[in-house]
């Protein structure tokens, strides 16, 4: 673009020289390489354009694609979402997804074309050092949840366009590499604190260096326990844990108010607004309250009905079962068969916007940030400047104060269970186990175990919607415990899946990826050391505890 306005004003000087120029004094006499106030406009206009379609590669802002992506891949298997489609007989909460289901991360020219294709034409008009540290960290945010979904992925050769019939990279590099790039984005934003861009270029955080820059931080700690259980160094030769330490002993430090959150304004959408909401609407029957495609998992709501979680109707729709014993939030178990929606489905509990079309979508909330930070110092001894116990307590308050909900002592004093599960549908997919033997009050007497999984429970009802971050904790840390599919639904060895509790450990690539790129595509398979099927656990998926 700035060559563009040069050659623009370039070709204007050249027809001023031949005698056509009669204007006034001011543009006779003005540097025909200087950028007019006109040409910063458009200037501006094109980084915003380039900002905003990178933002909408995160959760991406296409419908069809958050849906896939984000409702039936993370949503499912992170245990908030729930397929009600009764249309659908493969997909992924079974094991028997089509390529169709599986390749989005990958394939989908909304995510990786998308951002860098954009990532490119915004380095091409803007030197700011601020943009370009937006450009970094908004890259890390994408491919990070590339890689946790597949394990090795095209990262250091990919093109300007985006296209992904290249070499793999291992994961530990991929993970390096976005290390690097977070770092050298705190570093620009470190010398430009002071600084914003305008506001309107930035839906996420209104031009605010401090706010990129606790992102940033926050994001370091989010990777960096994401591989705790690795022997992992940086290309600085830092373990996970001086990486984490780093990053809360940072000047600007992590997101510590709801003030900080991360999310991407409704001004950014396109005319269906909210792409998680609408993909759940989509193909709701006449007259339902409830929603289409996807429902609240039975999984989330079990929990928060023991608990007793008031933050349910900020969540959920209320359930339309009638009859004395009716309950007022019920969700449909995952990987079950699916009742006819328009008769049955659409009685169980809907997945709740606050303002439907318009509400915010969450890239990351203070409240993970201080459960981060709980866990990473109970549990494995990192400095995170708190007790385990303080920063447990603190984060539910905050996810209470995000979502506008009272009673948060109460709720931390909270001694009852997740309730077991009752399928209302005649019990045709109900699950007696308990899910979890812990309440949400603190036990100082905890053992490690414990203490992670109480930490992870509160974390994964906070993080409610961001099923991606959802599933990559499961895997991690097998916290919390899910109801697995139906083992007489899904077979007993679909896609390689023989314990249906510890349930997807990953995607298969895109099967075109063996016939377009053939050697590495193989390359890939061998990186990531087992067949490429659903139940191949990636390299930092390697926690002893979880078998």
């Amino acid at each position: 673009m700035k060559y563009l306005i040069i050659r623009a004003a370039f070709a204007l000087a050249v027809v001023c020289g031949a005698g056509a120029c009669t204007k006034n004094y001011l543009e006779i006499n003005s540097n025909p390489y200087e950028v007019s106030k006109d040409q910063m406009k458009a200037k501006d206009y094109a980084i915003a354009s380039g900002l905003a379609a990178m933002f909408g590669t995160v959760i991406s802002t296409d419908v069809n694609t958050a849906q896939f992506t984000d409702c039936l891949l993370g949503g499912t298997q992170g245990g908030y979402y729930a397929d009600s489609n009764n249309g659908w007989t493969s997909t992924i909460s079974k094991y028997n997804p089509t390529d169709d289901w599986t390749r989005v991360f990958l394939y989908s020219d909304r995510v990786i074309p998308q951002l860098y294709g954009n990532l490119s034409n915004v380095e091409g008009i803007s030197d700011d050092p601020l943009v370009r540290a937006i450009l970094k960290i908004v890259k890390v945010c994408v491919l990070s949840r590339v890689t946790d979904t597949y394990g090795p992925i095209p990262y250091s050769e990919i093109g300007r366009t985006g296209k992904i019939q290249v070499a793999y990279d291992p994961q530990p590099k991929v993970y390096a590499q976005m290390f690097d790039e977070l770092d050298e984005a705190i570093a620009l934003l470190d010398a430009n604190l002071e600084r914003s861009i305008i506001p309107t270029t930035d839906q996420v955080f209104d031009g605010s260096a401090r706010k990129w820059c606790r992102f940033a931080n926050s994001m370091k700690l989010r990777l960096a326990l994401r591989i705790v259980y690795t022997d992992f160094r940086s290309s600085k030769g830092l373990s996970p844990q001086q990486i984490g330490e780093q990053a809360v002993a940072h000047p600007v430090g992590v997101m510590r108010s709801n003030d900080d959150n991360a999310q991407l304004s409704p001004r950014a959408f396109g005319k269906d607004g909210n792409p998680l909401y609408t993909a759940c609407m989509y193909n709701t029957p006449a007259g339902s309250l409830t929603g289409g495609d996807s429902h609240a998992a039975a999984d989330i709501v079990c929990y928060m009905n023991g608990y007793r979680d008031p933050r349910r109707e900020k969540y959920f729709s209320r359930a339309r079962f009638t009859g004395e014993d009716a309950p007022e939030y019920v969700g449909m178990r995952r990987g079950a068969a699916i009742p006819a929606l328009s008769t049955v489905g659409l009685l169980y509990s809907g997945i709740q916007f606050v303002e439907e079309r318009m509400t915010p979508v969450q890239w990351m909330n203070a409240a993970e940030v201080t459960f981060l930070r709980a866990e990473a110092a109970g549990v494995f001894g990192w400095r995170m400047d708190g007790s385990a116990r303080d920063l447990y307590e603190q984060g539910v308050r905050l996810s209470f104060e995000q979502w506008g909900v009272a009673g948060v002592e109460e709720y931390l004093a909270g001694q009852s269970l997740p309730e077991t599960y009752v399928d209302p549908n005649g019990g045709q997919a109900s699950f007696p186990e308990q899910l979890s033997t812990l309440g949400v009050a603190w036990n100082d007497a905890a053992s490690k175990r414990e203490m992670q999984e109480r930490i992870l429970i509160q974390k994964w009802i906070a993080n409610f919607h961001l099923g991606n971050e959802a599933w990559a904790d499961f895997r991690r840390t097998g916290f919390p415990h899910l109801i697995p599919a139906q083992e007489r639904v899904v077979g007993n060895n679909t896609q390689g899946i023989r314990n249906l509790k510890l349930g997807a450990r990953r995607m298969p690539y895109p099967a075109d990826e063996a016939t377009n790129n053939p050697v590495n595509y193989a390359r890939a398979v061998e990186l990531l050391g087992g067949p490429d099927n659903m139940s191949t656990r990636m390299w930092w998926d390697c926690n002893p505890d979880v078998k």
